[in-house]
């Protein structure tokens, strides 16, 4: 049977519902720290991690290790009818990891959505209210009623009618698009003058760094404003570490750098090195506001996924990947700052750690975002074998989302396709 690319795209488009999109016609065949090999036979350096989920990099042999090893033991019992070992040592890990100086407690789900839905649900149970407020541009997932906190409909609830009620937008601080920090706070209050009492609202979720809506962090000040905000109303402050957590951004939960604590945060994606596992953590007496049996899922807390996770958390401390974020989040902006010198387009370059990206104006104006550009770029740069992802609201930001595993000859072959790509878009 024919395994090109090409034969195995048009079994997927025969097989796989129109609406699971790909962004590279791409078939992955195998993988290993920082390169993906397709069926072909083609390498490509990954800088997208899979959208985050790979801090550790493809195949961590520590993480494999675990697996292999719980794989021998059990893969599931279903942790609501039989407890395991891993789930409880993960959950006393995670509760020492996140930031906040009170008692902790975690519940372990799937996915980011699932994550975020389940804090949601916690926050109304413990404040007996109901109204949520988010943010433009941030991404919290794709259930329903995360897509109706998340500030992007097209793709992602194009032709799904209205999402759940009791949604509301406020601005995210944005210096680059004229959104200051008072801005954004004058937003909230809106909110409360126009839509919602304060005492109706029982939280406010935010990204400390937006991920799909471009890579934007929080202001500290904003977010030191939030949490006073929140204490001062009774609303509880979710933080949405998804995307951040797992010491993508140099610390092992970006509200590290923030100067507060939220009272919930929910984590995904690279917390498990790959394998499907997210949860959310928060004030031991919020956790405990839902009784037994209002929280949990068949397949929630996996002992494999357990086991890849608590594996991560080892990575990280003895391969020192917090220290490494933070000098590979350094070299990117260092090399992006240098493209940015040669390449009017690029109007910005941001970031937190590791999680760097760079915006592109039309002739160097924010107002006018480059698109196509983007798009161009993306493609010519997996032509050169290098796997990039756009993100923003008008596709107009490349993220960088590289294994902290990445050693410092690929990230700057990897900064020097991206180079050639901008030269040639010239």
């Amino acid at each position: 049977m024919d395994k090109s690319n090409a034969s195995l795209l048009q079994r997927r488009a025969d097989a796989v519902a129109r609406g699971v999109s790909q962004i590279h016609p791409i078939v992955a065949e195998r993988a290993q720290g920082c390169t993906v090999v397709d069926v072909e036979g083609r390498e490509y350096l990954d800088f997208s991690g899979g959208i985050a989920v790979l801090n550790t990099g493809h195949l961590h042999p520590k993480v494999v290790d675990a697996v292999q090893a719980q794989l021998g033991k059990l893969t599931h019992t279903c942790f609501q009818v039989l407890a395991y070992e891993p789930y409880i040592a993960l959950c006393e890990r995670i509760n020492a990891l996140v930031p906040g100086d009170f008692i902790k407690k975690s519940l372990l789900v799937t996915t980011g959505a699932e994550a975020v839905e389940n804090a949601v649900k916690i926050a109304r149970a413990a404040t007996g209210r109901a109204g949520v407020i988010a943010f433009t541009g941030g991404y919290h997932g794709r259930t329903m009623m995360t897509l109706s906190m998340t500030g992007k409909k097209v793709p992602y609830a194009a032709g799904m009618g209205l999402m759940p009620g009791g949604v509301y937008r406020a601005r995210f601080p944005c210096a680059l698009h004229g959104v200051s920090v008072d801005d954004a706070l004058a937003s909230i209050e809106q909110v409360f003058k126009n839509d919602a009492e304060p005492r109706d609202i029982a939280t406010i979720v935010i990204e400390p760094v937006q991920g799909e809506g471009g890579f934007h962090p929080c202001p500290p000040r904003f977010m030191q404003q939030l949490r006073a905000l929140c204490d001062r109303h009774g609303i509880l402050l979710i933080a949405d570490e998804v995307q951040t957590g797992a010491g993508r951004t140099g610390s092992f939960f970006a509200m590290e750098q923030m100067g507060v604590a939220a009272d919930l945060t929910t984590f995904a994606k690279s917390i498990a090195g790959g394998f499907p596992l997210a949860g959310v953590c928060g004030r031991a007496e919020v956790m405990d506001a839902i009784a037994p049996g209002g929280l949990g899922g068949t397949y929630a807390g996996n002992p494999l996924a357990c086991a890849a996770a608590l594996a991560v958390l080892e990575v990280f401390e003895e391969e020192r990947l917090l220290e490494r974020a933070r000098v590979i989040g350094e070299r990117l902006q260092t090399g992006l700052q240098a493209l940015q010198a040669r390449h009017r387009q690029i109007v910005e370059v941001r970031g937190l750690g590791a999680m760097q990206a760079i915006e592109l104006g039309e002739q160097g104006d924010p107002r006018v975002p480059a698109t196509a550009l983007t798009a161009r770029l993306v493609a010519r740069a997996r032509d050169r074998g290098l796997i990039l992802l756009s993100c923003g609201a008008y596709g107009n930001i490349l993220r960088i989302l590289v294994p902290l595993t990445v050693s410092d000859a690929q990230l700057d072959r990897g900064l020097a396709i991206l180079g050639d790509c901008l030269d040639a878009a010239d």
